[in-house]
């Protein structure tokens, strides 16, 4: 008799119930050619008594298997490995196979992506996490959205047309948004102009997918946000870096370079420039327009953060000016409520919509009816502009006093320009100090950095006065080694 003991394994730990464990032994036993076709198995009393478990859960594992053919029961007589099994060449069971099919590679040729960090150094997050501009979901009115949302999902109506209309984002946020970004952004739009994303990220691979291919060459900034880069990439187009100084972008190198070569889009982030938080200057901005009319070539504006902003009024968007249609504009929720909630939104014509609406269900056929009505309600009823207004008035006070902070406690290692607006702050490590050996400290984790300027992203917005105060004193002691 073949020792069941040592070919079934039951893990007392285990999640799964223990007659699945059996009833998953055994299939594995026929599938490695230990069990063949025909094998008598032992009695359901039998095996019990073999296994230590109850009589019952062996009946239910032999019910399963015979539910799925893998073995015969003739009632009081026996049970036995289906007949229909091939043959295969039996493994000793002193030897057994300890990888699971999934522990091995694929292996047939496949396309490999390339895997970028970005300056991401690790995956453990320790107590000082120094993040790239979040913000604090403790003051985020998360609790408001999902109660909206838990009510939405106990309606009927609610219910019935939770997935309609899904692909291109519900027709209430979309309206919702016409008028959000009309009072907030000045864009004349209508609900066609419109598309709902999972964060900024999916529209800027849309509009990547859909505009540039192989002969297409794209501007943008150097340094720029490393992701956008990537997905640029993956295109196979090429990418011509320009410089981005205090005012932003540098237009007048686009238009050397519009001079000399056919450019079809151009990349820009206006309010609190990835990484190094600058604002795109007026002159520059109606430079960058112009330059898109005569040279036709399309803008891509992210906008992820343009809803903070401290000391003035922020600029109008790019896309809120006189551009012919030539700018597809991006926004983000996450950046107002939790980074968690992937929620963004595209402007752009109509025709343009539609298109990325249709690749778009290539991949994925619509967002969360629920959580886009529920976001909906909360625009409608003015909490989302509630949350704003608080939001900003604490993320500025932590500004200012992470300010405060850094010159009296890192004065001598540090320079910065402080942001109008946004959730983070560029810092410049003075020469002697290497920001290399700065994120290799296990003692706290910086998300975003950059090698070349010798700098990190600060991000304030997510910390209270003491958490800053606790990162900066660690920095502190960090830069006080070198």
């Amino acid at each position: 008799m073949l020792p069941y003991e040592h070919i079934i394994i039951i893990e007392k730990d285990s999640k799964v119930p223990v007659y699945r464990q059996i009833a998953i032994s055994i299939i594995n036993a026929i599938r490695n050619g230990t069990l063949k076709a025909g094998t008598h198995l032992p009695s359901s009393r039998e095996l019990a008594k073999t296994l230590g478990v109850h009589r019952k859960t062996v009946i239910a594992g032999y019910e399963e298997l015979d539910a799925q053919d893998w073995i015969m029961i003739v009632p009081r007589k026996h049970v036995a490995v289906s007949g229909h099994i091939p043959l295969l060449k039996p493994q000793k069971w002193g030897e057994p196979n300890t990888v699971t099919a999934y522990e091995k590679d694929l292996n047939v040729p496949f396309r490999i992506i390339e895997e970028n960090t970005f300056g991401e150094n690790g995956i453990s997050y320790p107590d000082v996490v120094i993040d790239d501009g979040h913000p604090d979901v403790r003051l985020s009115p998360i609790d408001d959205l999902l109660k909206t949302y838990r009510s939405l999902t106990s309606k009927k109506y609610a219910i019935k047309n939770a997935n309609i209309g899904t692909t291109q984002g519900t027709l209430k946020l979309r309206e919702e948004l016409v008028n959000y970004l009309s009072e907030t952004r000045g864009l004349n739009i209508s609900v066609d102009n419109i598309l709902i994303t999972h964060g900024a990220q999916m529209s800027i691979y849309l509009s990547a997918q859909l505009l540039l291919e192989h002969s297409s060459k794209i501007i943008v900034g150097n340094p720029n946000y490393p992701v956008a880069n990537k997905t640029f990439e993956e295109t196979e187009a090429k990418i011509i870096e320009v410089n981005v100084d205090d005012k932003g972008i540098d237009t007048d190198a686009i238009e050397k370079i519009c001079k000399r070569q056919k450019i079809d889009a151009v990349y820009v982030i206006p309010h609190h420039h990835y990484p190094t938080t600058v604002t795109l200057s007026i002159d520059r901005r109606m430079k960058l327009l112009e330059l898109s009319q005569h040279y036709s070539f399309v803008i891509i504006e992210d906008d992820y953060d343009y809803d903070y902003h401290y000391t003035s009024s922020p600029y109008l968007p790019l896309a809120s000016g006189n551009h012919n249609g030539n700018v597809i504009y991006i926004g983000s929720f996450s950046k107002i409520l939790d980074p968690a909630l992937r929620m963004g939104f595209m402007v752009a014509p109509k025709n343009f919509i539609e298109q990325c609406t249709a690749f778009r269900k290539i991949i994925d056929v619509g967002g969360d009816g629920y959580m886009q009505n529920a976001l909906a309600t909360l625009i409608k009823e003015g909490e989302l502009k509630r949350h704003l207004k608080k939001a900003k008035k604490c993320y500025h006070g932590r500004r200012d006093f992470l300010d405060a902070l850094m010159k009296e406690k890192l004065g001598k290692y540090v320079s910065y320009t402080l942001p109008t607006g946004g959730m983070s702050i560029w810092i410049k490590l003075n020469p002697d100090y290497s920001i290399a050996r700065l994120v290799a400290n296990t003692q706290f984790k910086i998300i975003r950095w950059n090698a070349e300027q010798n700098a990190f992203r600060f991000g304030f917005a997510s910390m209270d006065e003491k958490e800053l105060t606790q990162a900066v004193e660690a920095l502190k002691m960090e830069l006080e080694k070198e």
